[in-house]
């Protein structure tokens, strides 16, 4: 495991593409095992072009938005491979979308292997993490201290490593964004960086809202 903590993340703030992702909300999932395009199959992504880059992912992303006169009836998703703990792991990212909070899907994803994500709806704003575990959800919170799942008590010494307090009582010096990515990091061994995103080569995929009956 590695030894992330909120510290090495504080790059979030300064970054402006992740900013857009805060601003206007954002999920980033990880996967161990599964490959770009099987990830997307499972999601019932429609395939379309890759894009080069973050900012080619986000200027696509608009487009589909701007495509639909009212209510958007699907979202971007890109995704590509990382290295991590126990292999190749894929990183999938969208913007305004939730791809990486559908329990069926993520139960779906992780059969056989380990899924993390976290999100932000942007605005209000409303922050999850999930951990799943071979199809099942070990540990998922919004505040450190309402946690659920199966195993809701076992990433509290973790947590309290990278700056979360399992008890509630929050450290005004401790950015708990940056401090989530530090816990997917050291469930997955998988550093995320302003550079990774800005370089990746993103497989994407159309994925349609989910059905109220997913939820």
């Amino acid at each position: 495991m590695t030894s992330a903590t909120a510290a090495d993340y504080g790059w979030i703030r300064s970054s402006s593409l992740f900013a857009y992702g805060l601003e206007i909300g954002y999920t980033m999932t990880l996967v161990r095992g599964l490959p770009p395009a099987e990830l997307l199959g499972v999601a019932g992504a429609e395939p379309r072009e890759t894009c080069e880059g973050l900012h080619e992912l986000i200027h696509e992303h608009t487009e589909i938005m701007f495509g639909y006169e009212n209510w958007p009836e699907s979202f971007l998703v890109g995704a590509f491979t990382v290295p991590g703990e126990g292999g190749d792991w894929t990183l999938a990212l969208e913007f305004g979308g939730d791809l990486g909070t559908r329990p069926t899907l993520l139960e779906a994803l992780s059969a056989g292997t380990r899924a993390v994500s976290h999100s932000s709806n942007g605005g209000k704003p409303m922050d999850f993490f999930h951990w799943y575990e071979d199809g099942e959800l070990r540990t998922t919170f919004e505040w450190p201290a309402d946690r659920t799942g199966s195993t809701p008590d076992e990433l509290n010494a973790v947590m309290r490593e990278v700056g979360l307090d399992p008890t509630g009582d929050e450290d005004p010096d401790v950015d708990s964004k940056a401090a989530v990515l530090a816990l997917t990091e050291r469930l997955t061994g998988v550093r995320v960086t302003d550079q990774l995103f800005t370089d990746a080569v993103y497989l994407t995929g159309e994925v349609p809202e989910a059905p109220a009956e997913e939820w």
